[in-house]
C-alpha cells in the first residue's frame, strides 16, 4: 500500500466513523474537510489546465518559428513538413483533453448548489484518470516535467477529494 493510498484510506475511514457517530447529519469537522478537498481538488484542476495550455502553446509557437525559419535540411523520408517540431500526436492530444477535463472539473466543483453526488464522484475519478495519463505522456516529451508534475499533484488532489465523500 502507498503511502497515499494509505493516507486516503485513513482519511476516509475518519469521515465515516465522524459521521456515524452523528445523528444522520455530517459533522461540521466532516463537512470543514470536505469543503477543503473540495476547493484544494478545483485548485490543482486549474493550475493542471493551465500548465497543459501552456505546454500545447509552446509546442505550437516552436512550430510556427520553425516554418518561419524555412526547412534546416530534406525532410525524411515520409515526413510532413513541420512535423519535427511538433510533440508526437498522443501526447498533444492528451494535453488537450486533460485541459478540457480538469476545467470542466473545476467548474462542477465550484457550482455551490450542486446536490448529485454520482455526477460529481465520476466527474473527479474522470479527472483523476486523465490526469495521470496526461501526466505519463508528459513523461515522454522534453521540457514537460513541470506539467506532469501538476498533473500527479491533481490527480492526488481528485484522491483526496474522492476519499472525503465516503
Amino acid at each position: 500500500m502507498t503511502p497515499l493510498t494509505k493516507h486516503a484510506n485513513s482519511r476516509a475511514e475518519e469521515a465515516r466513523s465522524t459521521e456515524r457517530a452523528s445523528t444522520g447529519e455530517p459533522s461540521k469537522d466532516a463537512l470543514v474537510r470536505y469543503l477543503e478537498d473540495r476547493f484544494a481538488c478545483a485548485q490543482s484542476c486549474t493550475e493542471c489546465a493551465r500548465s497543459c495550455a501552456v505546454q500545447v502553446s509552446s509546442a505550437d509557437r516552436a512550430e510556427i518559428a520553425a516554418a518561419a525559419r524555412g526547412p534546416a535540411g530534406p525532410p525524411a523520408a515520409g515526413a510532413e513538413p513541420g512535423s519535427a517540431a511538433r510533440p508526437p500526436l498522443e501526447p498533444r492530444r492528451t494535453l488537450l483533453l486533460c485541459v478540457e477535463v480538469c476545467d470542466a472539473t473545476c467548474r462542477l466543483l465550484s457550482e455551490e448548489n450542486l446536490r448529485d453526488e454520482y455526477a460529481l464522484r465520476l466527474q473527479v475519478e474522470w479527472c483523476r484518470a486523465v490526469a495521470l495519463e496526461c501526466a505519463h505522456a508528459c513523461d515522454r516529451v522534453p521540457a514537460a516535467e513541470e506539467t506532469a508534475r501538476r498533473c500527479r499533484a491533481c490527480a492526488r488532489a481528485c484522491t483526496d477529494f474522492l476519499a472525503t465523500l465516503g
